[in-house]
């Protein structure tokens, strides 16, 4: 993983770019291209977890933001709060759907 933000692209490429050089080297003998295979893998597969993670988090924190805008909007009579809380909380159930552990 870089000192970036973690990606899920990026641990993705990471993860099957491991996996390629790992067989290359299992195929060739090279076993250290094996093992920087394998270490390449598992790295990828650390940022793509953590990219995940923080997904789901940053959900979490806009439903919740959501549905208290949503609430706020309906009780002091704020449409548009309202209208605009629940946009924010249904984009919050989408990022969490989309990154939902497996």
């Amino acid at each position: 993983m870089s000192s970036q933000e973690p990606s899920k692209l990026s641990g993705q490429f990471h993860s099957v770019k491991g996996t390629a050089v790992e067989t290359i080297g299992d195929v060739t003998g090279l076993q250290s291209w094996s093992q920087s295979g394998k270490e390449e893998h598992v790295k990828g597969e650390g940022e793509y977890n953590a990219a995940q993670a923080k997904g789901y988090v940053e959900g979490v924190s806009d439903r919740a933001t959501g549905y208290k805008d949503s609430v706020v909007g309906a009780v002091t009579g704020d449409k548009t709060q309202q209208v605009a809380g629940n946009a924010k909380n249904e984009k919050g159930q989408t990022q969490q759907e989309v990154n939902k552990p497996a």
